[in-house]
């Protein structure tokens, strides 16, 4: 028996019409750093699984955040028209963060849709905030912060 575990949480995924613009995002306001990036591969494996139609040119790029390395990822499609993402949404990542107010201020700077804030209540019973963040994409980000009293 080996010592590795039977899964690994490696990193999630968002679909992106601009990586440029999704930086803008993920990159300046969120912190990510972008630690690998890959232009046009027309053998993705990402073809097949994303169903991406043919005609599409593909980006990516991997982000990480300072000890999280590798936790991101961002696919950019150009060349074919992005359906609107349906409702109700059924993904979302969702980030520990030091400053919520700087972040739901830069976002809306940005234009994103940043929801109203709402009260966050643990299992454990910690109480903290919580703001949900839409991506140029239409891709939700859930920001949250519980005081360091509580934790």
């Amino acid at each position: 028996m080996t010592g590795k575990p039977h899964t690994r949480f490696q990193r999630a995924n968002f679909v992106v019409e601009d990586i440029g613009k999704a930086l803008t995002f993920y990159e300046d306001i969120l912190g990510f750093e972008v630690t690998y990036r890959k232009g046009h591969n027309p053998d993705s494996y990402s073809i097949p699984v994303f169903e991406i139609p043919n005609g599409a040119e593909l980006d990516f790029v991997i982000l990480s955040l300072p000890g999280q390395p590798r936790v991101m990822a961002l696919s950019g499609i150009k060349n074919i028209p992005m359906p609107p993402v349906p409702y109700p949404r059924r993904s979302a990542i969702v980030l520990d963060v030091a400053d919520p107010d700087k972040v739901m201020a830069d976002s809306q700077a940005l234009g994103l849709q940043v929801y109203e804030e709402g009260r966050l209540e643990t299992h454990d019973g910690r109480i903290g905030r919580e703001i949900g963040i839409v991506d140029f994409d239409d891709n939700l980000v859930v920001i949250y912060l519980i005081p360091e009293a509580q934790q």
